[in-house]
């Protein structure tokens, strides 16, 4: 039987019954972004909220080391972020994909009956490099700030910042708005008009 090593003992918070359970109500509660993010990264539906599900499983499994404090929001979207790449490893491995082809269709969003500007920038949305549309989701859609999508994402703020820009000027250009037509939050980048967080 495996001894925790004194790393391991040092992460592990005790905390009370009534910090877990605000803990556990806060997970509830990042619910709909978790869904909206993992839906971004996965086009089948019933896929996305599994990986969710998975997430929040590893989360509450793992809740006794979560550094109070610190960002919730940015510790259990990093677990989701995590969960999807490690199945998309795995994916790659049991199917034979040397032209990425299978893991392009995994990634398709299907198309679905709506309001025309909604489709449309969706449809847009998804012709942007992952990257792109990770932070675009993270900040847009999940409402986190540029500290923890950096933190979420593992790269500097500065380079969060510029992902956000350029993926601002390529939905622009195909949607043909002009810099003017965005709102701009200083925290979270910037947005065009009618895309409240959440909706994506």
């Amino acid at each position: 039987m495996r001894t925790a090593t004194m790393a391991e003992l040092e992460k592990t918070t005790v905390r009370t019954a009534a910090e877990t359970e605000t803990l556990k109500a806060d997970l509830i509660a990042l619910m709909p972004a978790l869904r909206a993010y993992s839906r971004s990264l996965c086009a089948n539906q019933a896929t996305a909220d599994d990986m969710v599900q998975e997430a929040l499983v590893k989360a509450l499994d793992n809740l006794h080391r979560f550094e109070i404090g610190t960002s919730i929001r940015a510790w259990v979207f990093t677990i989701l972020r995590n969960t999807y790449y490690t199945a998309l490893r795995k994916s790659r491995r049991e199917v034979e994909d040397a032209d990425g082809a299978h893991a392009a269709r995994l990634c398709e969003r299907p198309s679905q009956d709506g309001v025309v500007d909604l489709e449309d920038f969706k449809r847009v949305f998804q012709q942007l490099s992952e990257d792109h549309r990770e932070v675009l989701m993270l900040i847009g859609a999940a409402g986190l700030s540029y500290e923890e999508v950096a933190e979420i994402c593992q790269c500097a703020i500065g380079t969060v910042k510029s992902r956000v820009n350029r993926a601002r000027a390529k939905l622009g250009e195909a949607l043909g708005l002009q810099p003017d037509d965005f709102i701009v939050d200083p925290d979270r980048g910037s947005l065009p008009p009618g895309m409240p967080t959440g909706s994506w």
